[in-house]
């Protein structure tokens, strides 16, 4: 890796630390929905409304990085974080719970400034690496967050949001005196050469009409959309379909996030160097379309085990491998601006997949989102084999990838 080598720990840190706070509120959600009288179809709003938030700001959140350094939006992003826990906290209402919830949203940009430290910081040959281990410590943090939060809320239900807010007060203090500023006047020079643009249909027609970023951002967007479909609907299956209580939830969903954080911290990497990154890419899709598939047809607690282990490794590599294709599709100093587009549109899976995978439960039965979403992977893994490898512009360089399909 070229300068600022020694951040990657730092910066492991932050996400971490930041993931696990975030997970510390996942589990409580009903509970809150619950305590202000609330119906359950609430909480799924109320999780979409964070995404509305963030769907709307990590664009502006990457242009103002590569603007004004990611150390200030990292400071604000969490700054914004901190405040959304201590009003979560004090929530009086279920209104207050919302605004919270926006907040979060509007000021959580903090993966995509994560996502371009590393660019900034690494090359094409170590980016995979670097991407890796942010994906772990989002995935280690998501292990310790919900056990820990289901913990803590023994003590009352406002304790884990005040635990967390002190988190990222912790965090704030690491950034601003720890973390080393990434963006130099040179990368700022070539980033203002290229500003991103504000996410709108049209952009995002546009790069899907790209050579190389257009099949890898249509991946992601499909990908992404799928594995929202499991996420949203996993507790109420597991609750539901398999009679499983909130303590065997946490522990399956602490076995998950420990799977991938081991994927992404070391495997991906390792297997990166000694082969094709496309190839690999369609390969974990693959597996993780097996692995929803045998999710949602699962009779018992020993078959969903089973069944969580090629979608969480599968999932691991396959969504690594394309944040770096996505990364190298375009000339590094559009790598941000992409990368924002992806966030953008990811958020806006986490709005439409717990509404789809609502609907799709209750009009069709429990088990009809898991295969809806097995569906959509193995359509990914197709598709990727059908533009990347087969039709593969990757290997022209990232100028030619970003050019307009002709």
């Amino acid at each position: 890796m070229r300068t600022h080598k020694a951040s990657l720990p730092m910066l492991f840190s932050v996400v971490f630390m930041d993931m696990v706070g975030f997970g510390f509120i996942i589990p409580l959600i009903p509970d809150y929905i619950a305590k202000f009288g609330g119906s359950p179809a609430l909480a799924g709003l109320l999780q979409a409304s964070y995404a509305i938030g963030q769907f709307f700001a990590a664009p502006i959140v990457g242009r103002l990085s590569d603007r004004y350094g990611r150390k200030p939006l990292f400071l604000f992003s969490i700054g914004g974080t901190f405040l959304s826990l201590l009003l979560l906290g004090f929530a009086p209402s279920i209104g207050f719970l919302f605004l919270s919830r926006i907040l979060d949203g509007l000021t959580g940009g903090n993966i995509t400034v994560a996502q371009s430290y590393i660019v900034d910081i690494t090359d094409n040959r170590n980016r995979a690496r670097g991407l890796g281990l942010i994906g772990m410590a989002f995935g280690l943090g998501f292990i310790i967050g919900p056990l820990f939060g289901g913990l803590l809320s023994q003590f009352g239900i406002a304790v884990p949001a005040f635990v967390a807010a002190g988190i990222a007060l912790v965090n704030l203090l690491l950034i601003g005196f720890v973390l080393p500023e990434s963006l130099t006047a040179e990368r700022k020079a070539e980033l203002a050469k290229n500003p991103r643009r504000a996410f709108s249909g049209r952009l995002l027609l546009e790069t899907l009409r790209r050579r190389g970023t257009g099949p890898v951002l249509h991946m992601t967007i499909i990908y992404s959309f799928a594995f929202v479909l499991f996420e949203s609907m996993f507790a109420i299956f597991a609750s539901t379909a398999l009679g499983l209580d909130s303590k065997t939830r946490g522990l399956l969903l602490a076995y998950v996030g420990l799977l991938v954080a081991f994927v992404q911290g070391g495997l991906v990497g390792a297997l990166a160097k000694r082969f094709d990154e496309r190839k690999l890419a369609v390969a974990g899709i693959s597996m993780a379309a097996g692995g929803l598939l045998l999710y949602a047809l699962s009779p018992s607690l020993v078959v969903l085990v089973i069944a969580l282990l090629p979608l969480s490794i599968g999932s691991g590599i396959g969504s690594t491998m394309l944040r770096t294709l996505l990364t190298k599709s375009v000339p590094r100093e559009s790598s941000g601006g992409t990368l924002g587009i992806a966030s953008s549109v990811e958020s806006l899976t986490r709005i439409a997949g717990p509404l789809a995978g609502g609907a799709l439960l209750g009009l069709l039965g429990l088990r009809i989102p898991g295969i809806a979403a097995s569906i959509l992977a193995g359509y990914t893994a197709w598709f990727g084999y059908r533009f990347l490898i087969k039709e593969d512009c990757l290997a022209e360089g990232a100028a030619a990838c970003s050019e307009p399909a002709v």
